[in-house]
């Protein structure tokens, strides 16, 4: 099984930092600084992002209003009983993150982006949809929802005596 980290540092476009090659590709992040807060992040930004940026966050927030924020891996995210989606800007565009079976489900929908095994690439002149957004921060609350009760079901094999 694939965990979450290894989802996402296999991509080919690991945010800078992460890739010894991130240097070189043309999708390294376009910020290098120091934040510890979606607000810092989202201010570290070329103004012509940020507001992408914020509605992305907004449709976030609206959608799992109960989800923390935070920066994990580097990268603003949402965790709801478990990480929901993270997103963070490159050179050439910008991608939200997820788990691999969240982006799986909604794969036909996304075939205009480019898409890789749990990031869905945006180009900076554009945003994804705010249907479609929500639509993928619910899935993944419901999994991540599946997910904590199955850890919580008391075990059913019984032990021998």
């Amino acid at each position: 099984m694939i965990s979450v980290r290894d989802s996402i540092f296999d991509m080919e476009c690991a945010p800078y930092g992460h890739d010894k090659d991130a240097s070189t590709r043309e999708t390294k992040r376009v910020i290098k600084g120091k934040y510890t807060t979606i607000d810092e992040y989202i201010a570290l930004q070329p103004l012509e992002i940020r507001e992408a940026l914020e509605r992305l966050r907004h449709t976030i927030k609206k959608t799992a209003p109960r989800a923390e924020e935070v920066i994990s891996y580097q990268m603003p995210g949402f965790r709801l009983q478990g990480i929901l989606v993270w997103f963070a800007v490159f050179k050439n565009h910008y991608s939200l993150f997820t788990r691999p079976r969240v982006l799986d489900k909604f794969r036909d929908q996304l075939k205009v982006y480019t898409l890789t095994k749990s990031a869905i690439q945006i180009p900076l002149n554009k945003q994804l949809p705010v249907k479609l957004t929500i639509s993928i921060v619910k899935y993944a609350v419901g999994l991540n929802q599946q997910d904590a009760a199955l850890k919580s079901a008391p075990n059913k094999k019984k032990a021998k005596k």
